[in-house]
């Protein structure tokens, strides 16, 4: 006769009046109290918009206005540049390639990372030691140098950015998935279903992934906030976007000449990386403070 297994955490919930819905409400309200997760996520979304619309909106930011370094003024809020570019346009278009390549990026090593973390957890054993081992080589490795061999093998196209994040990023998430695992392998369910026949991938995608989803959305999160600043910092290097994209790493480079002249040209492009990885960083800060209750 088969044993029962007791009930998960989810299944828990349900059972005595809290069901997984409202647990997920209450977190949902708990967040939207937060004036800096309010504020942050208004950030976030502006940029997203940004990204998204700025051609709706009919903004040229590779078209020459004939003022070349005015400074901000009511037409042009954030001035123009060295070529006359105005530069609330080029800011604006900039936000396209900054969430194309490090949300990707992010997602490509959080699939990864997760998935490799989940069954190094699970198996332990000589499963386990092998992913150690590599992910400490992939860990010891300094982030902007195997980039930048990685953007000299293959060129600097977005794809092989995305592939590099992806794989420099998921040793890290692996680790913590493989730790949250651990946690929940000492709990009752886990050798419960085993006893019902469930299957590893079962129990693993099943009963293990739902259970430890707040660990990595919080690793996510932060992994999109340092795959934009590296993504900036590749093309302020000159390794990823080529003039005359708008790209916010590329127009730092570009204007850091102009710092005391045209302040602006440096300033706001600057400003935007800031605003943006700040706010997704803040974003994971709340997720894991109100998750972790």
């Amino acid at each position: 006769m088969a044993i029962a297994a007791p009930p998960t955490d989810r299944a828990l919930g349900t059972l005595v009046g809290t069901p997984v819905r409202s647990t997920r409400s209450r977190r949902w309200r708990a967040l939207l109290s937060r004036p800096g997760f309010v504020l942050s996520a208004a950030v976030v979304l502006f940029w997203i918009f940004a990204a998204l619309g700025w051609r709706a909106l009919g903004l040229d930011p590779f078209a020459d206005t004939g003022a070349r370094l005015q400074p901000p003024s009511a037409e042009h809020w954030f001035g123009t540049d060295r070529i006359g570019r105005d530069v609330f346009a080029r800011v604006l278009a900039g936000a396209e390639s900054a969430l194309l390549i490090g949300p990707l990026g992010a997602i490509l090593a959080t699939a990864l990372g997760s998935t490799l973390g989940l069954i190094a957890g699970y198996h332990r054993g000589w499963v386990d030691q092998a992913f150690m081992r590599v992910f400490d080589v992939f860990l010891t490795l300094p982030t902007l140098i195997f980039l930048l061999v990685i953007v000299g093998a293959f060129g600097g196209s977005p794809l092989s950015i995305v592939l590099a994040v992806g794989i420099l990023f998921a040793p890290g998430i692996a680790r913590i998935v493989r730790a949250a695992v651990l946690v929940e392998m000492g709990k009752q369910y886990v050798p419960s279903a085993r006893i019902q026949g469930e299957s590893s991938r079962r129990i693993i995608f099943g009963e293990l992934l739902p259970n430890i989803w707040p660990q990595i959305l919080v690793q996510a999160t932060l992994s999109v906030a340092a795959a934009i600043f590296i993504s900036s910092s590749l093309s302020f290097l000159g390794l990823a976007s080529a003039p005359p994209s708008p790209d916010w790493g590329l127009a730092v480079n570009e204007n850091r000449s102009y710092l005391q002249s045209a302040w602006w040209t440096l300033a706001f492009p600057t400003l935007a990386i800031a605003s943006l990885v700040v706010s997704i960083n803040l974003i994971a800060d709340n997720f894991r403070e109100v998750f972790r209750r």
